[in-house]
């Protein structure tokens, strides 16, 4: 039946079905990257080729209709905003000068070049010679999924090349506004004038309103659908706002990108469903749109033709790579960057379609086809030099920036999540992901513990359903989690056999229990059994909103913390947190201490922006309650009694935080100790109740040791007072 549809004449395309379209482009995504693989060719190279073999210039299979226009739309805008979503805006503000100077080399170098060819080699006049000079300088960012695939996105040269490619793409587009407006005789000063200012209003708006948007959607829905939803229309809006600026769409994705990359964190679900979806479908769309409009066949038409090819592609080849040189010259590094810097600038795409467009087009009149052709082959050969380098700069890249010890890490162990509230298991999920060990195979774990009673089927279901749900979470992160539900007659002896059967790092736990919680003024039974019972790192967290909303993250710091063992591994975990949702962290905390916070900070974690407060007294917690708000978390870095930096002051934060931090994320941190957890001695009240007493210091064990020596009598004291006394046997 459908046979006529795909079958037409030799005019036509041979496949015109939407059924066999979508197929073929599937099996095109799916197998030309498996067969370029084994000869070493990077799969943008191969979807590009494809494109051409499938397209009107090779066998014409395929025709260039709207939907390839749509997708590959939808796949340039996608590759602009994951180029700025996944900028460490940190290392943007360190590297920021050096982006820009790039910028100016790699837009700069090019159209001197351009010009100078265009004049005197192509014969063309001055205003052709512009806008081929425009053509030439911009670039796009093409190869940008291969930095991905080698997780080199943060690295200091694709920094600087991703912002460098913003500069020259505007300056390119804004050049090219002031060709075209010399074209046009209505245009004047004040049309200049207001072009300013739409760009001016645009890039204020998106840059103000958009983080605030996307906060106050991300916090309200944790649906995974309308969260991805919600992202890409905002990144569609940012385009059409920039269009009726008059700029081009792909730089409104790009700064899309950056409004909302504090909100998105690197290892979030969401970061993962947005990777997921542009690298499986929009961004192969775009590449094979791409090689179905070139020709390969212009290169025999003549030599005019040829000739006109060939200039444009070794100057605009030239060009980026001098440009690339000078860079390296200015800003010393190994051969690998220059080829990264030079992949990532040298691939001419959007960019060029777009000047190549409204060049030709009858009202501008600029191009005509010879040099709509050299264009059009320019796009080929610089696509698949600049796949070749990037590929070849990020592996020797990747290889020489990794060692044994940034592979593996510092071995810290599980890290085990104990979910009791069905409310917090999204939240101290993407807490778990956040501060976990990434060179750890299977280093997440959750727990569900349930009375070993006659109401432990219905808990036990109730655990699992807990589990199923933090494992899907994970799971949309790309991270496998363990997960495991236990009967125990007690809840802490469940959680504390996990951590040793297991060997788990840190442990997480949620801080307000609906039973014992902080509105006792009280840790509770639970927590207060896994502390002592435990020196492992315990972190109780109360989260009012997901993390990656984050703004601020306040850390209160004890003196002499840094004689704890595990003074380096919490630090870690928040160095580790600030990096991922791109927020500021500031340590109070005593001058002694502060050093080794600053120095490692400078030596781990440069990109994480820190501020560093004086704090000599705990009592200075409470003022910091004056300002803070959902958009911050409390870190209160404290320690269990009879080590060096216990203070008694520690024993009073529930009560603090709960009276002073209501709308505050928290979280109460007990770092690594060394040794067995401290002995605890159980004595019993009046009533049979079991209570356990564990002195506060050393000379509170010497005199308990001497009443049980001389007495056997143990009394149970409160504030002071005798409450009440019982003999107990040896």
């Amino acid at each position: 039946m459908h046979l006529a549809t795909i079958l037409l004449s030799a005019n036509g395309p041979l496949i015109t079905d939407p059924t066999w379209i979508f197929f073929l482009v599937l099996s095109i995504i799916l197998f030309a990257p498996i067969l370029l693989n084994r000869l070493h060719i990077p799969n943008v190279v191969g979807l590009i080729i494809a494109g051409i073999l499938v397209g009107e210039y090779g066998f014409n299979l395929l025709e260039r209709d709207s939907s390839f226009e749509l997708f590959g739309q939808v796949g340039i805008y996608y590759i602009m905003f994951l180029a700025g979503l996944e900028l460490d805006m940190g290392s943007v503000k360190k590297y920021g000068r050096q982006g820009m100077l790039f910028g100016l080399l790699t837009f700069g170098v090019p159209f001197v070049m351009g010009f100078y060819a265009g004049v005197h080699l192509l014969q063309l006049g001055t205003l052709p010679s512009l806008l081929l000079s425009c053509l030439l300088s911009s670039h796009t960012l093409v190869s940008y999924p291969i930095v991905g695939r080698y997780g080199m996105g943060r690295h200091r040269s694709v920094i600087i090349s991703v912002v460098a490619t913003a500069f020259a793409t505007f300056a390119a587009l804004l050049t090219l506004a002031f060709v075209v407006g010399m074209q046009d005789p209505n245009t004047s000063a004040l049309s200049w004038v207001i072009f300013s200012a739409k760009c001016i209003l645009y890039i204020a708006s998106v840059t103000f309103i958009f983080p605030r948007l996307g906060r106050w959607f991300l916090r309200r829905n944790d649906d995974s659908v309308m969260q991805y939803i919600f992202v890409i229309a905002l990144v569609f809006l940012s385009a059409a706002l920039a269009n009726l600026a008059g700029l081009e769409g792909l730089l409104g994705a790009f700064l899309a990108g950056l409004a909302i990359n504090r909100l998105i964190p690197r290892t979030s679900p969401l970061m993962n469903r947005i990777e997921f979806v542009g690298h499986a479908i929009f961004i192969p769309y775009f590449l094979i749109g791409v090689g179905m409009m070139i020709d390969i066949s212009v290169l025999g038409s003549g030599f005019t033709t040829l000739w006109f090819v060939l200039v444009m592609v070794v100057v605009a080849t030239v060009s980026k790579m001098a440009a690339a040189w000078l860079m390296h010259l200015f800003s010393p590094g190994n051969r690998a960057q220059f080829w990264l810097m030079f992949g990532l600038t040298n691939a001419h795409a959007a960019g060029a379609l777009a000047i190549v467009m409204i060049g030709s087009s009858p009202e501008v009149g600029l191009i005509d086809s010879v040099a709509l052709n050299g264009a059009i082959m320019v796009i080929l050969f610089s696509c698949i030099i600049s796949s070749l380098a990037t590929n070849h700069g990020a592996r020797k890249l990747a290889l020489s920036d990794t060692t044994l010890d940034d592979n593996q890490g510092s071995y810290h162990g599980k890290c085990l999540v104990a979910y009791s509230q069905e409310d917090n298991v999204d939240v101290m999920t993407q807490l778990a992901i956040l501060i976990r060990n990434p060179y750890i195979p299977d280093s997440l774990m959750g727990l569900s513990v349930a009375f070993d009673d006659d109401s432990g089927e219905d808990q036990v279901r109730k655990g699992k359903a807990l589990l199923e749900k933090a494992q899907k979470t994970a799971a949309a992160a790309d991270i496998s989690m363990g997960i495991l539900c236990r009967l125990s007659t007690n809840v802490a002896s469940g959680i504390l056999h996990t951590i040793k059967e297991y060997e788990a790092g840190e442990v997480i736990m949620c801080l307000t229990d609906r039973e014992t919680g902080m509105a006792k003024f009280s840790l509770g039974n639970v927590i207060n059994h896994v502390l002592s019972g435990s020196h492992r790192e315990l972190m109780l967290v109360r989260s009012i909103v997901p993390p990656g909303t984050l703004k601020q993250i306040v850390v209160v710091v004890p003196e002499k913390a840094e004689y704890e063992v595990g003074f380096y591994k919490w630090l870690e975990h928040l160095a580790r947190m600030g990096e991922q949702i791109d927020c500021r962290i500031t340590f109070h905390t005593h001058p002694a201490t502060m050093k080794y916070i600053k120095g490692y900070m400078a030596q781990k974690h440069t990109n994480v922006r820190t501020n560093f407060v004086e704090m000599n007294k705990w009592s200075g917690i409470r003022q910091m309650a004056v300002g803070m708000n959902e958009d911050h978390m409390l870190v209160v870095v404290t320690a269990r009694p009879g080590f060096i930096s216990y203070s008694r002051a520690m024993d009073r934060f529930p009560q603090i935080l709960s009276r002073h931090f209501k709308q505050t994320n928290i979280m109460l941190l007990y770092p690594d100790q060394w040794g067995d957890p401290m002995e605890e001695l159980t004595i019993f009240a009046p009533n049979g109740r079991a209570v356990t007493v564990q002195p506060k210091s050393f000379g509170g064990w010497i005199r308990l040791g001497w009443r049980k020596l001389l007495s056997r009598k143990y009394t149970l004291t409160k504030k002071g007072k005798k409450k009440s006394s019982k003999k107990i046997p040896a």
